[in-house]
């Protein structure tokens, strides 16, 4: 008996309905068998079913050795209820299985599940605060860019760095981030790590993003006690008093005395039903139903357990602060009681271990619409979460780090040199539209071209420049840009033009410079004795 595992993704749940149904109408050992003197072919009893259908769901690695008996039999009831199976008369449609001895056979065809179809979620890609980005209240859409001209003072000053000038810069303070601006940051990198810990190429099917309350995020990262519980603003969502001091009863047991509860045989038992009452009566799991595909799409992780840690830390900041709250109170409790070797037995035919699971797993995970496997899915979850609570309700270190980080770094200063950005604001990137190779070589060659043209006839015109100027700016030119250059001087000789340079007259020997200018030379004495 093999049971594939069904990793994290949309449809979860029904892919693991779909699964069991084909392998216990496929593996399902079938004999004959009698009953009121007439036999029946190709049949089992319903002792049978839940004998083999036990083992099944222990041994597969979706549901784990945590599946009681009763959960078998509630899943097989759910088979005959679906037209699964069918008692040896054909009757089916109610839940009316038992674990005896009745017969049930396989119906002619089992229709598998389709897959729900539910409305499409908006996959909104939440945009980080940039430096120049402008209020959240206005649109950049449709918005025309304003053309960049630059002109020669502003290319010289765009490429000074390159030949070593550095000029002098300023500090520009960026546009203060609102609460709005830190919120969208935090819901937006808060699903991309969850989306990338379940390797997923998208959160649509399996959470409602605009469902995502990013203050509840914030809430429950920072409003937090020494010991890691969240602190309620509203104390009137707190849980009742009664049933806090119920709690700590029983996570404080057996020495009850500091809390001066009465004691009477079966008082442990009593405190323990009032806990289970209460939570019995939620009007929402603790989970919430809106993140029912998030938590069990997590539960496909469970193979790796430090990644399964990881996303349910992440699913479980997004719950409200009050839920979250109920939950890290609600499983300490129960961890703490499983581990307590002095604490009494709170059912006489369960362990402490399966009847926390059992009592509680409703409450924490169930789905709105009926899903067939949520018990066992709920039960899966359930005791994960109690054997991982300290880790789990723990803020992920790494997720807020680089929230933060991010945040400061749109919080800094920027520094820019005068020419570098022209104090233009420009429009947001659009999409771009597939355009012809043919188009796209007419604008590679033209376009660009176009502007590097004019800008060194700019050059080439400037009265203000001194010829040693111009010839410098012209030569960081022509290494930048040496088509365009030779575009506009072909030859030496056309370039030698722009810098013709007059002859210098020689000098005239003017008659009056000597004093006798028609006199020989005559040789001088020397000085030597």
């Amino acid at each position: 008996m093999e049971h594939r595992l069904v990793g994290p993704g949309p449809y979860r749940a029904t892919k693991l309905w779909n699964e069991t149904v084909e392998l216990f109408r496929a593996k399902m050992p079938l004999r004959k068998h009698r009953c009121r003197f007439k036999s029946y072919e190709r049949c089992f009893t319903a002792a049978e079913a839940v004998d083999w259908l036990h083992e099944l769901l222990r041994c597969s690695q979706n549901f784990g050795p945590e599946v009681t008996r009763k959960q078998t039999v509630q899943l097989l009831k759910k088979f005959l209820k679906n037209h699964v199976i069918e008692d040896i008369k054909g009757k089916w449609g109610q839940e009316d299985f038992e674990d005896n001895r009745h017969l049930y056979r396989f119906p002619p065809s089992s229709p598998l599940k389709p897959y729900p179809k539910k409305p499409p979620y908006q996959n909104d890609v939440i945009k980080f605060p940039g430096w120049n980005d402008s209020p959240a209240d206005t649109s950049q859409e449709n918005i025309p860019v304003r053309p960049v001209v630059m002109n020669s003072e502003m290319w010289f000053k765009r490429h000074s760095i390159a030949i070593g000038e550095v000029p002098a810069c300023r500090l520009v303070h960026r546009r203060q981030l609102t609460e709005a601006h830190v919120e969208e940051i935090w819901k937006s990198m808060t699903l991309s790590y969850l989306q990338k810990i379940l390797g997923l190429d998208s959160l649509e099917e399996v959470l409602d993003i605009k469902l995502v309350n990013s203050k509840f995020i914030i809430h429950n990262v920072y409003s937090v006690s020494k010991q890691g519980v969240v602190i309620l603003d509203d104390k009137s969502k707190e849980l009742p008093h009664w049933v806090l001091s119920a709690m700590k009863c029983l996570a404080n047991w057996p020495n009850c005395s500091d809390l001066k509860q009465p004691m009477y045989l079966g008082f442990e038992k009593d405190v323990f039903k009032t806990i289970a009452d209460y939570y019995s009566h939620l009007k929402e799991p603790l989970l919430t139903f809106h993140l029912f595909d998030a938590f069990v799409s997590v539960l496909g992780l469970l193979q790796k357990e430090k990644m399964a840690v990881e996303a349910f830390q992440i699913c479980c900041l997004l719950l409200p602060p009050e839920n979250r709250r109920k939950l890290q109170l609600l499983l300490r409790m129960m961890a703490r009681i499983c581990l307590n070797k002095e604490m009494p037995p709170l059912c006489d035919g369960f362990g402490t271990r399966t009847l926390m699971v059992q009592t509680f797993s409703h409450c924490i995970l169930c789905s709105k619409d009926e899903v067939d496997l949520d018990e066992l899915l709920a039960a899966r979850l359930v005791t994960f979460l109690m054997d991982n609570y300290q880790e789990i309700l723990k803020v992920p270190l790494a997720l807020q780090t680089s929230i933060e980080e991010r945040v400061a770094h749109l919080q800094r200063v920027q520094i820019k040199y005068p020419g570098a950005d022209m104090d233009i604001t420009l429009s947001a990137p659009s999409f771009c539209r597939q355009i012809s190779p043919e188009e796209f070589e007419y604008q590679r060659t033209y376009s660009s071209q176009e502007p590097l043209a004019a800008l060194l006839e700019e050059v080439i015109t400037d009265t203000k420049l001194s010829s040693k100027e111009k010839k410098k700016k012209l030569k960081q030119f022509q290494k930048s840009y040496p088509e365009v250059y030779q575009e506009r001087f072909p030859t030496p000789e056309s370039e030698a033009l722009l810098f013709s340079e007059k002859p210098k007259p020689k000098p005239q020997l003017f008659m009056w410079a000597l004093k006798n200018p028609f006199q020989p030379f005559q040789r001088t004495r020397s000085f030597r004795m």
